[in-house]
């Protein structure tokens, strides 16, 4: 079977096609969406850092000039958030912001963050030890980053509900060729929470406090702060990035960990570093990152001409035995990990840090001293993304 994301086969395992592009070449040309496939870890590592790639192109050309069509007028919205995040601004106004932001969410934010984070994993798997079990994905890996996040930002706990619908409707547009009522329902999100965000920036420059939105508001330099709606996509990004990477990487960890009983077995508090990064490169969470081709670049001998899109697939990468050893075995103890999962160059995951600590905490709390071990109930179905790729549950018992 080959490359086709929108194959339930090709979805719940697509490292087979990707060891069949690998031997096909450095740059494949895919007509379903018009993209170039690069496949090859040494190509997606250095396209991450290749200013001649852009995550957008407006900074330098418009849709006329780059030979693209402008989005719908009605998706807006979408755009204006989307496009003011840290992930799809290029530079200097990427520089800026990214500057800006880290004044705010510092190591030391991580750190504050970590009693909180460990406090609220261990209530999650408390309430599953206290059911027998139930889905390990909506009792335990959903609630954790939506928590932390909303911890983060200071979101209210009345309504910290709202938080996890909106990031899953804004996330349906990252998937390829999203359908008419995806946009429609990613649109209406965006207007929401983008209102709600306003409301809450408009309370804490009343009442500053201790958390990252009083940061965001407070942070400054030479160039000045940021702007209200650059506040707003900052911390919408956080909530959509950490949170649907945290938790994809939680169950599809789980459901790799069952498949490999030695390593479960083996799985340990002090190895929990090794093996978060080692679940993010077998199984990883985003399995493609989309980029414009700003100005002619060449990748194994082709030429890859200016307003054209490559499509850097991760997955692939992170099997390929070109860098890793064995790729496609699952070892927590694997310690040369330079895995793609964070990215790379300035588009580098800021929430590293915060995305690490929360699932070493998430899977510490099963090893903690009176939690038995954990038994799969029945096989898991994945959901239909390819792009953004998870489990629909992970049925479990103690």
């Amino acid at each position: 079977m080959g490359f086709d994301p929108w194959d339930a086969e090709f979805v719940a395992d697509p490292y087979p096609a990707y060891r069949d592009l690998r031997a096909q070449g450095r740059a494949i040309w895919w007509e379903a969406t018009g993209q170039w496939l690069v496949p090859h870890y040494a190509d997606v590592s250095a396209l991450l850092r290749d200013r001649r790639l852009g995550r957008t192109y407006l900074h330098r050309f418009s849709h006329e000039e780059f030979g693209r069509q402008a989005p719908p007028p009605e998706h807006e919205p979408f755009h204006v958030l989307n496009g003011n995040g840290l992930l799809d601004l290029e530079d200097p106004a990427h520089g800026r912001v990214r500057r800006l932001v880290s004044k705010a969410f510092t190591p030391r934010t991580v750190e504050r963050l970590a009693p909180a984070v460990e406090r609220l994993a261990a209530e999650l798997v408390g309430r599953l030890l206290a059911d027998g079990g139930g889905d390990l994905l909506t009792v335990v890996a959903e609630p954790l980053p939506v928590a932390v996040i909303a911890e983060l930002l200071g979101v209210p706990g009345a309504d910290r509900g709202l938080l996890r619908p909106w990031s899953a409707d804004i996330c349906g547009m990252f998937e390829l060729r999203p359908d008419e009522e995806t946009a429609r329902r990613a649109v209406r999100a965006s207007v929401e929470f983008s209102a709600y965000l306003r409301e809450l920036i408009a309370e804490r420059r009343g009442r500053p406090g201790e958390d990252l939105i009083s940061g965001l508001i407070a942070a400054h330099d030479e160039e000045g702060r940021l702007s209200e709606q650059e506040m707003i996509s900052t911390c919408v990004l956080l909530l959509n990035a950490g949170h649907e990477a945290t938790v994809n990487t939680t169950v599809n960890g789980w459901w790799a960990l069952f498949r490999n009983p030695a390593q479960l077995a083996g799985l340990r508090p002090e190895k929990l570093s090794t093996a978060v990064d080692e679940l993010m490169r077998y199984d990883t969470p985003l399995q493609m990152f989309e980029r414009w081709v700003l100005d002619d670049i060449e990748v194994g001998g082709t030429v890859i001409p200016r307003g054209a899109e490559v499509a850097l697939l991760f997955g692939s990468a992170n099997r390929d035995p070109s860098r890793f050893e064995d790729p496609d075995v699952l070892d927590l103890s694997r310690s040369d990990n330079p895995h793609l999962s964070f990215g790379a160059g300035i588009h580098y995951c800021l929430g590293a840090p915060l995305a690490r600590r929360e699932l070493a905490a998430s899977f510490g709390a099963f090893l903690a001293e009176g939690v038995p071990p954990l038994k799969l109930v029945r096989e898991p179905e994945w959901q239909p993304g390819y792009v953004i790729r998870g489990l629909r549950e992970l049925l479990v018992e103690f």
